[in-house]
């Protein structure tokens, strides 16, 4: 009776050990379930995006989409920024402010960061890109030979530092995407002969704005007040910002501190501090640079490249970031060696101009070049993505819609007519747009694009790191998915007229204009 108790007791033992031993596996495999969920194609983040509040606080008032026009310029001494107005209801929906900046020559957007993630497109020009990252090594640097006279310090103070250094400067030019994460320092400096254009959106409906949906900008230089106070509105009409602030947000954060604190926090004297408040400088946020801007940067005749050299660079580049990001075992976003492979040494930039990239070409149509994730990583933190289209005269873009983003259309060249319908069965915009404006596009809105007589080319922003299209006309259209019996039933037509609907087009997403037509200028 005892051994028979005492079996009982150490098999009760043993199940309570098992369960016990079962229960603390599962608490201890949870974080790391968690984790790497957020490791593996962003899951986690993805769900925490659209859990955020402030993209369900958008009311998309859909019924009629109209072309958008900038709405206020701010002019500057080297340049100006043209903002389109936030309460757009088309911007509302897609939680986006877009802005168009124009530096000219020796001009240089002055340092500042954004309270939103940021995409910029270089439409013409090139120049020069800091970014100053918290945290990452200054791997720019020079003795003093370079920078004469430059890295002594205070009188009565050792001179510790010779020349310069500072984190990496990126050359820019037309064709480029730069991508920008929220609360990043950053400058831009004109180094062309010609004016440097971009085009941004600023994402404030992402996650990684924790204020509201209004754009804010925090110069660390200059007066940018003065200029973005003085700045012509369209209409004569004051702009005001989401939920009743005025809009556009700019100013010094140097000149809501004390000359002292300044002071003592630089470890410098009160003159110098009260000159970083910039307070007399009338020059607004693009200022020109009188002599040649002294930055550290390679040069490219070093080290003898060959023809092609920067591309096959930028392709072993693309290579191994990709095999940092994108690990078999862990998914995406793995990083053995946390913030400085995935942050200091991340690219923030990839061109999209160049033709040979293109994922859709026809000779006789077009192209279109998409940019997302899996090509520049970075963007799966900022979850945007990009588009660069060109058509010939008279060419079309299939039908087709966003699966899972809003798309922000800004015309670069030429002009098109545009048709977007709507859930309600009907068109809520069709018309043509022309350089310099903006269309927005809401997900799952179907819309057709045909060129007009001068070609159209355009660069979208979409509001999605790995946005999806879904033609329905083409190659591989939904349509030609289905069966056909499903198409005559649908649409009560004939089987032959159900094969030709499926079949009569044997390209991909852009169509060639009829044999009448003759297309426009070939790359």
């Amino acid at each position: 009776m005892a051994s028979s108790s005492s079996v009982l007791s150490l098999g009760l033992t043993l199940g309570l050990l098992v369960l016990v031993h079962g229960c603390f596996g599962q608490i201890l495999e949870q974080p790391w379930q968690w984790q790497g969920q957020g490791l593996q194609g962003g899951q986690l983040q993805s769900r925490r995006q659209q859990r955020h509040p402030l993209r369900f606080r958008a009311d998309c008032r859909l019924e009629n989409l109209n072309v958008l026009q900038p709405s206020r310029t701010i002019k500057a001494e080297a340049g100006v920024t043209e903002i389109w107005d936030e309460n757009e209801n088309e911007l509302i929906c897609a939680g986006a402010t877009f802005l168009r900046h124009v530096i000219r020559r020796n001009g240089l957007y002055l340092p500042a960061f954004t309270n939103a993630p940021e995409l910029f497109y270089v439409v013409q020009g090139r120049g020069l890109q800091g970014v100053a990252i918290p945290g990452c090594p200054e791997t720019y640097q020079s003795d003093e030979s370079q920078f004469q006279g430059r890295g002594r310090e205070s009188r009565g103070v050792s001179e510790r530092v010779s020349g310069d250094r500072h984190q990496k400067v990126r050359e820019i030019r037309e064709g480029d995407v730069l991508a920008l994460p929220a609360g990043i320092s950053h400058w831009i400096s004109n180094q062309g002969q010609s004016d440097l254009v971009l085009v941004s959106i600023v994402y404030t409906s992402s996650e990684q704005n924790q204020l509201d949906e209004n754009i804010r900008k925090f110069f660390l230089a200059g007066n940018p007040e003065q200029g973005f106070l003085g700045g012509s509105r369209r209409g004569g009409q004051s702009t005001r910002g989401r939920g009743g602030q005025q809009g556009g947000n700019f100013g010094n954060i140097f000149q809501g501190f004390d000359d002292e604190l300044i002071a003592e926090s630089f470890g410098v004297e009160s003159e110098l501090a009260r000159r970083l408040r910039c307070e007399d400088d009338r020059r607004g946020h693009i200022v020109e640079v009188r002599e040649e801007l002294q930055v550290i940067r390679p040069r490219q005749e070093e080290g003898g490249r060959s023809e092609g050299w920067e591309e096959r660079e930028r392709g072993r580049e693309r290579e191994r970031e990709r095999e940092r990001w994108w690990s078999p075992r862990q998914g995406r976003g793995y990083s053995p060696n946390g913030l400085e492979e995935t942050l200091c040494t991340m690219r923030l930039k990839e061109n999209i101009e160049n033709p040979v990239r293109a994922d859709f070409y026809n000779p006789r149509a077009g192209r279109i070049t998409s940019l997302n994730s899996f090509s520049l990583p970075i963007l799966s933190y900022l979850q945007l993505s990009a588009e660069r289209g060109v058509l010939y005269r008279d060419a079309v873009v299939a039908p087709h819609f966003y699966m899972n983003s809003h798309a922000i259309i800004y015309v670069t060249r030429g002009n098109a007519r545009i048709q977007i319908a709507g859930d309600l069965g009907r068109a809520v915009f069709d018309g043509e747009v022309q350089e310099n404006q903006v269309l927005v596009v809401p997900q799952n809105f179907v819309v057709i694009k045909k060129a007009g007589s001068e070609g159209f080319e355009w660069v979208a922003f979409r509001t999605n790191d790995n946005a999806m299209v879904v033609p329905l006309a083409g190659r591989l259209s939904v349509l030609r998915a289905m069966p056909e019996d499903v198409l005559v039933n649908s649409y009560g037509i004939s089987r032959e007229e159900a094969r030709r609907l499926k079949y009569n087009r044997e390209e991909v997403g852009i169509f060639s204009p009829g044999s009448r037509s003759v297309h426009g200028r070939r790359d």
